[in-house]
């Protein structure tokens, strides 16, 4: 299993899950156009995708959904309050439910709820038939709960949201209500609170940590770096970024 991002951040979404024959593809918020640009540096049709799964409605992660799966005829997977949220009424989708495996190709999704300020948001576990690896995806998600620390716990790759500081986001340029739904129990994880789930799950196999949906205005990847460095018995991690989210990792 592998995994890759076509860019992570405020401004779009979009990311890469393969095994042999199957192609996953987590969110796109990137219009048909810019999709397709940043598809093919990994030498892949956007028609051989195997399926989408939309995490939720936000249009960073689901402004070009409808159109890509439409003129590409690739199934989306989401759950019925995010189709509801983000979806034309008749645009045919695959039910997704928290707690619940679905089988595609070879790798098996299991649904994890997780609090943010949409209709029914998801995040996902991966899980390798073959061989038992398993890669989780993480952002989005405004706390964490004890459910989340049970669900992340015991992989062997991780893309987990380090999204802002702190005091970044208290002097920055936001207006004072997006501040306070950035830095609410249904916004996004601050880089303190992914390191102290980092510290509060079982690292042992972790082989691969990816932080992601970094803000451009609120943190930097330098501050991030240094924070995860500071952990013992991690490894090196991968920062992705807007503009080329990062290449292919082998799990």
């Amino acid at each position: 299993m592998r995994i890759a991002s076509l860019g992570s951040g405020s401004r779009g979404n979009a990311t890469l899950v393969q095994h042999e024959d199957t192609t996953l593809l987590v969110d796109n918020g990137f219009s048909l156009r810019q999709f397709t640009q940043r598809l093919d540096r990994f030498e892949i049709e956007p028609g051989s995708i195997d399926a989408v799964l939309l995490t939720h409605e936000h249009g960073d992660h689901s402004g070009g959904i409808e159109r890509l799966c439409r003129n590409h005829d690739i199934p989306l997977w989401t759950a019925v309050g995010t189709a509801r949220a983000a979806l034309a009424p008749n645009f045919q989708y695959h039910r997704l439910v928290a707690g619940h495996t679905v089988t595609i190709g070879g790798i098996e999704v299991m649904p994890i709820t997780v609090p943010h300020d949409a209709s029914e948001p998801l995040q996902f576990i991966f899980h390798q038939l073959d061989n038992g690896k398993r890669l989780g995806i993480l952002t989005d998600t405004g706390h964490i709960t004890r459910h989340i620390i049970e669900a992340f716990s015991c992989l062997d790759a991780l893309l987990l949201e380090f999204n802002y500081d702190p005091d970044m986001l208290e002097s920055g340029p936001y207006p004072d209500m997006l501040k306070q739904r950035v830095g609410g129990n249904l916004g996004h994880l601050s880089n303190q609170q992914s390191i102290d789930l980092l510290r509060q799950i079982d690292t042992a196999r972790l082989n691969c940590l990816i932080a992601a949906h970094i803000s451009e205005k609120n943190n930097t990847h330098v501050i991030v770096d240094q924070l995860i460095r500071q952990l013992d018995d991690l490894p090196t991690p991968v920062l992705a970024n807007q503009n080329e989210g990062f290449d292919w990792i082998s799990i």
